[in-house]
């Protein structure tokens, strides 16, 4: 990180003894984590083990079923919907509303916490705008309509949505899905450097376990049981990877921070 090593960073998400799922089918449970500002975070698991629904829990797009989430120190629960949208920006597996849009009106929309009753857009409202266009490269197609971009092109553009919301949290669910592997690379270090540069908190959820080992600040692990939490060098040390999938068809090892395939 790009941080003094004796700088005190701020906590910005706190997650203590958490349960998610839906009324009464609980997912996963004793979920406990915490990120600061300037971290780039994964969670991660197997197919079904409740990572999405961390995240929109996290985001507050369905609640908790026990537990307790704080953004900077004050229970999600307490913060109003147009103060929360200040705090924290999501963006989904969903596909958007109208890829009729230009780039630009898409990225724009991140500015709707802040805009007045007519939405017209503030001189600081343009700036961010131009400021995300800016950090994600997105100079050439923005004035392009979504439906004619490539997946990562898109994923890129969602990117830079969140970030021109200008929020302490950026909360992200399989931010490399359909991408091929340069691409998974090039969105995950893309997400790495702004956490690192913009002091901002990034929480993504993710399947590239090996990737987000090598370039994640921390991260936590969902297995059903315990749900280890931490650098992922210490987590390794822990052998946290060695159970995740079914020895008899892959092993982890340690050495390389990488999956085999059991032949």
């Amino acid at each position: 990180m790009s941080f003094k090593k004796d700088e005190k960073l701020r906590l910005t998400l706190e997650v203590a003894d958490l349960a998610i799922g839906y009324k009464s089918a609980v997912i996963a449970k004793n979920i406990n984590f915490n990120v600061s500002e300037g971290e780039l975070m994964a969670i991660v698991g197997i197919n079904g083990i409740g990572k999405s629904t961390l995240l929109r829990t996290l985001g507050n797009v369905q609640p908790k079923l026990s537990g307790s989430i704080k953004i900077e120190q004050r229970e999600l629960e307490n913060y109003p919907a147009l103060k929360l949208a200040a705090k924290i920006s999501l963006v989904l597996t969903e596909p958007i509303a109208s890829k009729n849009m230009s780039v630009l009106e898409l990225i724009a929309l991140g500015r709707q916490p802040y805009t007045n009753w007519l939405g017209s857009l503030s001189k600081e409202d343009r700036t961010k705008i131009k400021e995300a266009i800016s950090m994600l490269q997105l100079e050439e197609l923005q004035h392009r309509k979504c439906f004619e971009l490539s997946d990562g092109q898109l994923q890129r553009v969602m990117i830079a949505r969140a970030l021109a919301q200008d929020t302490t949290i950026i909360l992200l669910d399989e931010p490399t899905t359909h991408l091929d592997l340069y691409h998974k690379v090039k969105i995950l270090k893309l997400l790495k450097s702004i956490a690192h540069r913009t002091k901002k908190t990034i929480v993504f959820t993710s399947h590239e376990i090996e990737m987000a080992i090598q370039l994640c600040d921390k991260m936590v692990l969902l297995d059903r049981k315990n749900n280890p939490f931490g650098q992922p060098c210490h987590l390794i040390e822990q052998g946290a990877f060695e159970a995740l999938f079914p020895g008899d068809a892959v092993s982890f090892d340690a050495s390389t921070g990488s999956f085999r395939i059991q032949k």
